[in-house]
């Protein structure tokens, strides 16, 4: 075995190159990996025990996707400018690898395995979660960790008309179409994705691109495993077998299972018969059965119900309800139910229910989102909550989970493609509380969220719904069975769970996880055909509630309006040290944004009354007004000169009002006139060519008096001061 740095290249159908290195960093570790495209480098390392810990019943696998933010030269913007907890986006990609990973270990492998995958160098245009995967999948094969496959995920966007294997990060903002999907050399694992309204076949025809990449990336692995020479993998402890106590479990419960699965009860009522026939059979196995024994009892009993509910659905096509494989459960809608929220929604599918709120803000709630390579603000956003009392259980609150940070997403990328593009000027939130759960919560949420949408007047064109779908399989006589709008068992049973949402014309979000072997593309695409069934069914119900979204947003919601002024009055309206727009957001209430968009100044303003609304809306017109000669203004008089008032008729435009334009009567003074304070409507009459002084008047917007004709000079007698002139003329 070579102690020099080892690495194969391979290249994606774009021409850009890939390298996969190992043997140079993290040495130690059971098995690590440096993947490189472009500049972005990703390490992966993977660890795992020796030996499962005492009692262990379940595979420990961790997973963590971190980004160094001096990958990207960048200093984190939080308080102790170090990186802490993972974000959103780490997360995320975490689930992603998490998942395609999981099922690639033995089903008796209970030792505690870690992987952590590390962005060490980040490049601008190289999407780095496109790599993740393929980094972690590296360093297991050249680790001797027991897998059974080695797996690799790519995306698939849809790039004008064009399909495209791990496009560009400039490529991806132009795509319809983008999915993240990973697989094995013969099967497919896991697809997420969205897609504006795509086709069944569409999806079909990405998922057949993908796996012609990852079969690539597969052999490179194995050549590079091949090449450091591992050959073998580590033996581990297997768990302990009791053929005996087997048959005994069998005996006991078998039929009660049975009874139990096709009685069609309440979750509840279920759960419930299943755990008191546990307690029945461990207390058949004696007065103090070992704890070892107990445990091993528990699980034959687990495995047991696995297959006798998965072959009561195959062999009678008869689910644990009682519903046909394609029946969605029953539902109920209704929207408009909390009175103070600008939107709001309560869905209910048979036993799982979510009650969604939404919020319209400003553009200052907009949500940063930040990476190594970039930081981005959202004005649409959903969080999803799963309380323990929705499946009547006790647990601490906590801060948000992976999979409610998992399932929020898959709701808020499936609603986001029918939002309204950045012309929309409220910043959105969308907050979805489960209140009852008995499977597919996620896509009770997408529901919700469409209806608590409309509600709250946010003009999205189209419904969407979703809709969770099972499948269950035999290898030894082929069969298999399509189940619609599962249920949490079912989820547990099944062996691919796929969740869609989507419109009457289209998928716009697609999580799938498979666990079987060998699934053909036909299959593939009855499932989705029966999905898309499903979720017109859902759909013809949520316009029977709403038809469409409500044309105004509600009375106590925050009123808008946009105006566009040309960017040489941005600064005007925000003042010197933003004086001018606190003012008048102090002045009206309410709340003002501005931002430069193609060369023009956008000034977003918003109010919680059309009062506020109306005098903010005029005091920006007023700033940004151009005088035009001949119009009429209304004035307040801010100061008195002995030759006129200067009077401001816009907001920061102020003009000479001469005393001789007051009135058509001559004034010999101000006094008495006009004080500072006083409104007075005046027309604009001219502009000062050199100085750019506006020259207004009252009386021109007053009537002209009627003069009396001027009488002879001598009808008027004397005129004083000419008196020597009048005697000479006498003389």
């Amino acid at each position: 075995m070579s102690s020099q740095p080892i690495e194969v290249s391979f290249e994606l159908s774009n021409g850009s190159s890939i390298t996969i290195e190992t043997g140079k960093l993290a040495r130690q570790a059971d098995g690590s990996v440096v993947v490189r495209q472009g500049n972005c480098m990703i390490l992966a390392t993977v660890v795992a025990s020796k030996e499962p810990k005492p009692g262990q019943s379940f595979f420990p696998l961790s997973v963590d996707y971190m980004e160094k933010f001096a990958s990207a030269g960048r200093i984190p913007g939080s308080f102790f400018k170090r990186e802490t907890k993972l974000n959103d986006y780490e997360v995320l990609t975490s689930r992603l690898v998490d998942r395609a990973l999981r099922p690639l270990f033995p089903d008796d492998y209970f030792c505690e395995v870690q992987v952590i995958i590390t962005l060490i160098s980040s490049d601008m245009e190289v999407m780095p979660d496109a790599l993740a995967c393929l980094a972690a999948s590296a360093a297991l094969a050249v680790s001797d960790i027991p897998i059974k496959e080695i797996i690799s995920e790519v995306r698939v966007a849809r790039v004008d008309n064009e399909f495209v294997v791990n496009p560009s990060r400039s490529q991806l903002e132009k795509a319809d179409m983008d999915f993240m999907i990973g697989a094995t050399e013969k099967n497919l694992m896991m697809v997420e994705g969205e897609s504006k309204e795509c086709s069944e076949e569409d999806l079909v025809k990405a998922l057949e691109l993908a796996h012609e990449a990852i079969r690539i990336q597969i052999k490179a692995q194995q050549e590079l495993r091949d090449k450091k020479g591992i050959s073998q993998k580590r033996d581990y402890p297997k768990p302990l077998q009791n053929e005996e106590l087997l048959e005994k479990v069998k005996g006991f419960t078998k039929d009660k299972i049975y009874a139990i699965a096709k009685s069609g009860s309440s979750k509840h009522e279920r759960t419930e018969a299943f755990d008191n026939l546990k307690t029945e059979l461990i207390a058949s196995l004696g007065e103090e059965p070992e704890e070892e024994v107990v445990k091993l009892a528990e699980k034959y009993y687990d495995d047991l119900q696995w297959e006798i509910v998965r072959t009561m659905i195959l062999d009678e096509r008869v689910r644990l309800d009682g519903r046909k494989l394609d029946e969605v459960r029953s539902l109920a809608m209704e929207v408009n139910l909390l009175p103070t929220p600008h939107g709001s929604a309560l869905f209910t599918r048979g036993e799982t229910q979510s009650l969604t709120t939404v919020t319209l803000g400003t553009p200052l709630d907009e949500l940063l989102v930040e990476s190594a390579a970039k930081s981005d603000y959202s004005k649409f956003i959903l969080h999803y909550n799963f309380p323990p009392f929705s499946t009547g259980e006790i647990k601490f609150l906590r801060a948000p989970g992976r999979r409610e940070i998992g399932h929020g997403n898959l709701a808020m990328r499936s609603l986001k493609q029918m939002m309204p593009g950045n012309e929309y000027p409220y910043t959105v939130r969308v907050v979805s509380d489960i209140l009852e759960s008995n499977g597919s919560s996620s896509m009770a949420t997408v529901c919700a969220g469409s209806l608590a949408l409309m509600d709250a007047g946010v003009p999205i064109p189209k419904h969407v719904s979703g809709v969770a779908m099972g499948l269950i399989t035999r290898s030894t006589d082929n069969k298999y069975a399509i189940l619609t709008d599962i249920l949490g068992d079912e989820d547990h049973l099944g062996d691919m769970d796929f969740k869609v949402t989507g419109t009457r014309d289209g998928i716009c979000g697609v999580q799938m996880d498979i666990k079987v072997d060998g699934l053909s593309m036909e299959t593939m695409r009855e499932a989705l055909e029966q999905a898309r069934k499903g979720r017109l069914h859902i759909l013809d119900a949520m316009y029977a509630t709403v038809e469409a979204a409500r044309p105004e947003v509600k009375p106590h919601a925050p009123r808008m309006e946009k105006l566009i002024i040309d960017k040489e009055y941005i600064g005007a309206v925000i003042g010197p040290q933003g004086k001018v727009i606190q003012e008048i957001q102090r002045e009206t209430g309410t709340t003002i944004n501005i931002e430069e968009v193609d060369a023009v100044g956008e000034v977003s303003i918003f109010s919680p009354s059309k009062e506020g609304l109306d005098k903010a809306v005029a005091w920006v017109k007023g700033i940004t007004a151009v005088p035009v000669v001949g119009d009429s203004y209304e004035a307040t008089v801010r100061g008195i000169k002995e030759f006129g008032a200067f009077v401001e008729f816009l907001p920061g435009k102020q003009g000479l009002l001469h005393i001789s334009e007051i009135s058509w009567k001559r004034l010999e003074s101000m006094e008495g006139v006009l004080k500072e304070g006083d409104m007075v409507k005046v027309k604009l009459i001219g502009v000062d060519n050199r100085t750019g002084k506006f020259k207004l008047s009252r009386k021109a917007l007053m009537p002209k008096p009627d003069f009396q004709p001027r009488q002879p000079r001598h009808a008027r007698g004397p005129v004083p001061g000419e008196g020597g002139e009048a005697e000479s003329s006498k003389n």
